[in-house]
């Protein structure tokens, strides 16, 4: 079975300069819709604290603002940026603003929900702060919703044993 991964898509980050997910090849990766002005958004800050806990072992953490929820982040692209790393330290990578739920949901999130499309998870987007863990192949192992901190054990635990498995095939 020749499974797709998120190596297919691209994305924007918030300068608007084009990104393919392809480019992470090889990292873990927690991808997380995120919003500015939602209960959640204190995340952030925990979201930073595993970036550094995992700092420099192939972890990635990517964060996608999205409105789609209660019109949770009303900033521009331009300011979104700086309110994560101003106001939370936040030293991942944030992207542009996208829609994640939904037939107008960007592709990256209709992927990641559908277990159609990745082929193991069935989970969209129900809140802000729906976390996606995806293995250095690109194929998406699990999902957290928004209430499950991303410094819970659970979440530590998983990124510990994909990091440490050691099973990496080349894609092409």
């Amino acid at each position: 079975m020749n499974e797709q991964s998120i190596y297919q898509f691209s994305v924007q980050k918030l300068n608007g300069e084009e990104v393919n997910l392809n480019d992470y090849k090889n990292k873990v990766l927690l991808i997380v819709n995120t919003a500015s002005q939602c209960g959640f958004t204190p995340q952030l800050k925990e979201l930073e604290t595993l970036r550094h806990e995992f700092e420099g072992q192939d972890f990635e953490i990517l964060a996608f603002p999205s409105n789609d929820f209660g019109g949770q982040e009303p900033l521009t692209d331009s300011t979104i940026g700086k309110f994560c790393s101003i106001n939370y330290g936040a030293h991942f990578p944030v992207f542009r603003k996208l829609r994640v739920k939904g037939l107008n949901a960007h592709p990256l999130f209709r992927f990641l929900g559908s277990k159609k499309e990745n082929g193991r998870v069935q989970s969209a987007p129900i809140w802000n702060f729906h976390k996606y863990l995806v293995d250095r192949n690109g194929h998406v192992i699990d999902f957290f919703y928004p209430f499950t901190k991303p410094t819970s054990g659970k979440i530590r635990k998983k990124i510990g044993q994909l990091l440490s498995a050691q099973e990496v095939y080349a894609t092409t």
